[in-house]
Formats: C-alpha cells, sequence, structure tokens
C-alpha cells in the first residue's frame, strides 16, 4: 500500500507538470496557433520557468483574514484529494486500502474538499473569494447526488463495493463475466476474451449512458469548464483564490488537477476496464494475454500501470477540449442541469441497472 501511495504522490505532481503543458498546446491548438513556444525545445521549460516564478513569490496574507484558517484551507483542500488516492489499485498486485468499502470511503473522503474550499473563502474576507466559495459548495453538493447515482449503478451491475473486485471483473483474468453486451452469450466465455468486450460499459449497455452522466458530474466536481462558475474570473477576479498567492496558490492548482486525475482514473476503473488491457484474446491471436503480462509477474504490474494510466489521460483530454470548445453556464442553468436533467436520469437508470441484475442472475 506504501508503495502504491508514493506511486500516486508522484503521478499528482507528475501530473501538473504534464497536464499544464499538454492544456496549454490543447487550448492552443483549438484556437489555431502555437501556444509557449520561447522557453526550451516547443515550450517544454515554460512550465519549469513559471514554477520557478512562482514559489518564488511572497505569501501574502490580508491583514483582515483569519490567518490561520486562511493558511491550512489549501493544505485541507489537497489532503482531501490527496486522501482518494490510497484507495485505487494501480494493478492486478499493486492496490492501496485494501478495504471492501473502497467506493464508498473514496466518496465521502474526497467530498472533504468542500470544507477546505469553504475556509478558503470564507477566511479571506473577500466578497468575489466568499461568492466564489458559495457557489463551488453549492455546485459540488449539487453534482455529487448524480455522480454518486451512477456510481452506484455500477456497483449494482458487479455487486461490490472494492475496486479491485470491480477491475478483476472487466479482465482477461474474470471468470465470473460470461455476458456479451449484457446478453447471455451461450457458449461463450467472455472472460476467456477479455478486452474492451468485458468493460462495465458493454456488460451493460444502458451504463454507457450512466458514463457520460458520470462524466459531466466529474467536470462540476473538478470545477472544470464550463462548470468553472467558482473560479469565474469575469465575474469573480479568481473566486475563491482570490486572495492566494506563491506557493499557497500553487497548491490550489495542483489539488484541481490532482482531481482531474482522481475522477478520470476512477471512471476508468468502474467504466473502461481498470487496469485490463483493451485487447481481447481472439482464436490464437491472444492479444489480451501478451498486452496483459504474466499475473503475479512484474510485468502484469507494468502493463496494467500504463492501460489504467492511458484511460485516465485520454479522459483527461476530453475534459480539455470541453473545456476550450463549450462556453460557461449560468448559475441557473448549472442547477437546473443538476436537478432536473442529470438526477431524474440517473434515477431511472439506477432502476434499470436493477432490473437488468435481477434479469442475469
Amino acid at each position: 500500500m506504501l508503495i502504491t501511495i508514493l506511486i500516486f504522490l508522484a503521478a499528482i505532481f507528475a501530473n501538473v507538470v504534464v497536464g499544464v503543458y499538454v492544456e496549454r498546446k490543447v487550448s492552443a491548438f483549438i484556437q489555431d496557433r502555437t501556444g509557449p513556444m520561447e522557453v526550451g525545445q516547443w515550450g517544454l521549460l515554460q512550465l519549469i520557468a513559471d514554477l520557478l516564478k512562482l514559489v518564488q513569490k511572497e505569501d501574502i496574507v490580508p491583514a483582515a483574514a483569519d490567518r490561520r484558517m486562511f493558511k491550512f484551507a489549501p493544505l485541507m483542500i489537497f489532503m482531501a484529494i490527496f486522501a482518494g488516492f490510497a484507495l485505487f489499485p494501480l494493478s492486478p498486485n499493486l492496490r492501496g486500502s485494501a478495504t471492501q468499502t473502497g467506493v464508498f470511503l473514496l466518496l465521502s473522503v474526497v467530498s472533504l474538499d468542500i470544507l477546505g474550499i469553504l475556509m478558503a473563502g470564507w477566511s479571506s474576507n473577500n466578497k468575489y473569494s466568499l461568492l466564489g466559495a458559495m457557489r463551488s459548495v453549492a455546485q459540488i453538493i449539487s453534482y455529487e447526488v448524480p455522480l454518486g447515482l451512477s456510481v452506484l449503478c455500477v456497483i449494482l451491475i458487479t455487486q461490490t463495493l472494492d475496486l479491485q473486485e470491480i477491475s478483476f471483473q472487466q479482465g482477461v483474468f474474470s471468470t465470473e463475466t460470461n455476458y456479451l453486451f449484457g446478453i447471455k452469450a451461450t457458449g461463450i466465455e467472455v472472460g476467456q476474451y477479455g478486452g474492451i468486450l468485458t468493460w462495465n460499459i458493454l456488460r451493460n449497455p444502458f451504463l454507457i449512458i450512466v458514463f457520460v452522466i458520470y462524466f459531466i458530474a466529474s467536470l462540476a466536481e473538478a470545477n472544470r469548464a464550463p462548470f468553472d462558475l467558482p473560479e469565474a474570473e469575469s465575474e469573480l477576479i479568481g473566486g475563491f483564490h482570490t486572495e492566494y498567492s506563491g506557493f499557497r496558490w500553487a497548491i490550489m492548482m495542483l489539488s484541481e488537477y490532482g482531481m482531474m486525475l482522481l475522477v478520470s482514473i476512477l471512471g476508468a476503473i468502474l467504466f473502461l476496464g481498470s487496469w485490463n488491457t483493451p485487447f481481447p484474446n481472439i482464436g490464437s491471436f491472444k492479444l489480451g494475454t501478451w498486452t496483459s503480462g504474466e499475473m503475479g509477474h512484474w510485468s502484469s504490474d507494468l502493463w496494467g500501470a500504463f492501460w489504467l494510466v492511458s484511460k485516465a489521460y485520454f479522459l483527461i483530454l476530453i475534459q480539455m477540449w470541453v473545456r476550450w470548445t463549450l462556453p460557461r453556464l449560468r448559475v441557473d442553468q448549472l442547477m437546473y442541469l443538476s436537478w432536473k436533467i442529470l438526477t431524474p436520469f440517473c434515477l431511472v437508470l439506477l432502476l434499470i441497472s436493477g432490473v437488468w441484475r435481477l434479469l442475469m442472475i
């Protein structure tokens, strides 16, 4: 577990370095420009220069702010998000906490970042920061409902809260999976084929819609556009972190990109086969076995980590694409989407998933 936690800690820091550069290039490509090009080859060292500048900036605390709470808030946000990584399986052999209620604990721990955001906005003694914090709290609490219901749909299908067990059910090592597109495949053991055929989005076709709802809700959880109202520069200067500078502001940005990675990894585990290869075994072409490694061997850990990170970054790229494509929603549109569209849809899909599971027994 300690090895897994250290790997994810390094991954969070590396994710900021890679994520910021990739986002700048993706936004530049969408807007038909080149992005950073001056510092280093293709602008690769631009982020290093920005980080050095950021670390050297003065850590300013407003005179009217609650000093202790103001300083602790960024750490509270980061600790809540980082704690969620302790529950992720990285490969068949490397996993975090072996708790049987991993999904429930993950959603509970990560939701604590609301407290840090509220502390940051209120302790700043700035009206824009307080407005941003209140918006963020309302947004995150609202979208945790459809996100939680979408996760519950997967739990109904898999019959477990253990993230590692959910991963095993979607792979070539599975012995339980024998459904293709949710229909019992007579004479075919889909578990022997593995690959994309055993991913949850194909085990139950309704989970494709659930996955779309999960992805939309995850954008709101990570304060990503078009749900970036808590940080709306045109209205709130910068939202709940308006008064922050230097290293503490960097921690908040680290937390935001950490949340992007967290919801993407969780989405990959629940819907996209987790650390399992997307290639199935077909006849003598054992692509699934060749790209999974030997069970219990270090090769399975390398392949597992590669596939999990690849799927997570695929979702992160879509998050970046959405940010630079769609306009920001109004507050009323934000709440309407959550309570009147996503939540009712999720409740219906939850009922369908329960009935589907009963029929498949």
